[in-house]
């Protein structure tokens, strides 16, 4: 993977296979920030024990990675839990359909304490539980399961279709003090496009994305990082504010200096050097 980062501010999530352990190492050193080995869709139910197996033993071979565990309604459920509660290596887990904070809490108690655990949100039922679910005490970040969504409501792929579930997730989560949630992924190799599609991600205030191959988790990483315009802007927001805001003049300044000092704190997290105009630096 890229530069370690924090899951709270984790902004590309590889799904990887669990039936396809030749290409767990291969996405461990992909420049996604996060894996997600997938127990749930990516596995027909023949093939779950055996995959549920090939992700133990690639754990207990030294991995590191999240995964993603079938829903609370399943028998899988359980098997799942019990498979992997114990790993070594184990980030945490991704909740599939999740559509009450006591599947949250049923997951939970079933983990060693404090197991970070990812919800994805992937139904009307669902969406319409985001607030409790995103307060259930084991909610680590939300995640949009898009794909699913649509095919429960019928809605259409556009921006404007997809705007309200992803609304009502980026509301569900600051008001529970969560980080951002992650959106759904995009399903094209189109460089445009994903760009595009990372950039609406953005736009929504999500702060992080699902990707379905490596090679997608750039395009995440580059959208939902502070650009060097950013970060040189908010350098001269706080040379000119003051870092302990002591030289603020009106209202407006408070906002801009707490933006500045927001883009600052994540540019180092992601690696991104300090860029002034003038330097001869890319800001990379």
């Amino acid at each position: 993977m890229s530069t370690r980062i924090r899951p709270e501010l984790a902004r590309s999530w590889l799904l990887v296979p669990g039936n396809a352990p030749d290409r767990f190492d291969p996405a461990a050193t992909s420049p996604a920030d996060a894996v997600v080995l997938d127990l749930e869709d990516a596995v027909p139910a023949a093939d779950k024990p055996g995959a549920r197996a090939g992700v133990v033993d690639w754990f207990r071979g030294g991995g590191e990675a999240w995964v993603r565990i079938n829903d609370a309604t399943t028998a899988y459920w359980a098997e799942d839990l019990d498979a992997v509660g114990e790993l070594p290596g184990l980030e945490g887990v991704m909740l599939a359909k999740t559509e009450s904070g006591q599947q949250v809490d049923a997951t939970a108690d079933r983990l060693p304490e404090n197991t970070r655990i990812l919800v994805l949100i992937e139904s009307a039922m669902g969406l319409e539980a985001a607030p409790e679910i995103a307060r259930a005490d084991g909610t680590f970040r939300l995640v949009f399961g898009s794909g699913d969504y649509r095919r429960d409501t019928g809605v259409g792929d556009s921006p404007l279709a997809l705007t309200y579930p992803r609304s009502r997730l980026v509301i569900a989560s600051r008001a529970a003090r969560l980080a951002g949630p992650i959106d759904g992924p995009s399903l094209t190799d189109d460089p445009a496009t994903l760009t595009q599609e990372a950039e609406l991600t953005r736009s929504m205030g999500m702060t992080g994305k699902l990707c379905m191959t490596p090679e997608r988790a750039a395009y995440a990483n580059a959208a939902l990082s502070p650009s060097p315009d950013d970060v040189t802007w908010a350098h001269e927001v706080i040379d000119r504010l003051g870092e302990d805001g002591s030289r603020v003049q009106d209202g407006s300044d408070l906002p801009r200096l707490a933006k500045a000092k927001k883009i600052t704190k994540l540019a180092r997290a992601f690696g991104i050097k300090n860029y002034r105009r003038g330097n001869g630096g890319n800001g990379r």
